[in-house]
């Protein structure tokens, strides 16, 4: 079956391979960050609400699940802040009563948990993991440019009011963008707010895929060393792992391509390592979407990477 909600298997640099569920419209959040890989927010907002229907989610779980894929992790992300949906603890607790072999992560932006009702719906997932990319409202302003209702120390109390409610495993993630959160002031607040949300791991992370501003770029190694250093206990993100559940033949890949770059732009070797094709397939593939105007490519450090066609090209 074709799936809207669901996508991958993707091999996540932190997660091994993991399922996705998107559980908002694109670029539904309550952030519009200018390094996120998935462009800029389209509907911002702090409003919780079932963005797209519940039922539909547990049908194409179901569909997928009934195989007995061979998973490391399911994890709620994509190309939006899936807190936002009302029902995230809903198809939590679905996933935990048919599939209790699979754990369940959470990818979010935490701006959200100020709200106790929304901290109450994650307690069922196993790992949850928070970004933490400022300490004071100049840094959240510069960095993730927040809905205009949030603040700084409504951010900060939520995460650490759920540190206290949730008994699992909670990571933080600080995502460094030059001149914008790297001075020494900025890290010493973000490790003070660090210490006091208390994470069972802290990873840093810089660009690796196109940003939504162009003049996002990655910090070099000697300034994530130093970061690193200042932000105590922290490790650096490393390159993708896992394989594939399926190995398709060439030309029957196309939607899992274009499932992949609508949510954010990949290479050739990030889709084959998903979707479990030869590299030079995939590459084939996607060079004929580029020459149909389906994708586009995007020249960065690390190489070659396809991405959704902006509406405006």
């Amino acid at each position: 079956m074709a799936y809207q909600f669901i996508f991958g298997p993707v091999p996540s640099r932190r997660l091994g391979l993991s399922l996705g569920v998107d559980l908002v419209p694109h670029k539904t959040c309550s952030l519009d960050c200018v390094y996120c890989e998935c462009g800029k927010t389209t509907v911002l907002t702090v409003t919780p609400d079932q963005y797209v229907p519940v039922a539909e989610v547990q049908r194409e779980l179901s569909a997928f699940l009934e195989t007995a894929p061979k998973l490391d992790m399911i994890t709620f992300s994509g190309a939006g802040e899936p807190t936002l949906n009302s029902g995230i603890g809903e198809i939590a607790a679905f996933i935990k009563a048919g599939y209790p072999q699979y754990k369940l992560t959470l990818l979010t932006n935490g701006t959200l948990l100020y709200q106790p009702e929304v901290r109450r719906r994650l307690m069922a997932i196993d790992l949850v993991v928070v970004s933490v990319d400022a300490a004071d409202m100049e840094g959240l302003q510069a960095v993730n440019r927040p809905h205009p209702r949030l603040t700084m120390e409504m951010i900060g109390e939520g995460l650490i009011a759920f540190r206290k409610e949730f008994r699992r495993t909670l990571w933080a993630e600080v995502f460094l963008v030059p001149e914008k959160n790297t001075g020494e002031a900025a890290l010493v607040a973000i490790r003070d707010l660090l210490g006091r949300i208390r994470p069972d791991k802290i990873q840093i992370n810089t660009l690796d895929r196109p940003g939504t501003e162009p003049w996002v770029t990655a910090l070099d190694g000697p300034r994530l060393a130093r970061a690193a250093s200042i932000l105590q206990g922290s490790e650096l993100l490393t390159s993708p792992r896992g394989q594939s559940h399926s190995q398709p033949a060439p030309g029957q890949y196309v939607g899992q391509i274009l499932a992949a770059v609508r949510r954010r732009p990949c290479t050739a070797e990030d889709i084959a390592a998903m979707i479990g094709a030869d590299a030079d397939g995939v590459r084939r593939q996607l060079e004929r979407l580029v020459d149909r105007k389906k994708v586009r490519r995007i020249t960065m450090p690390r190489g070659i990477f396809y991405g959704p066609v902006r509406t405006h090209e």
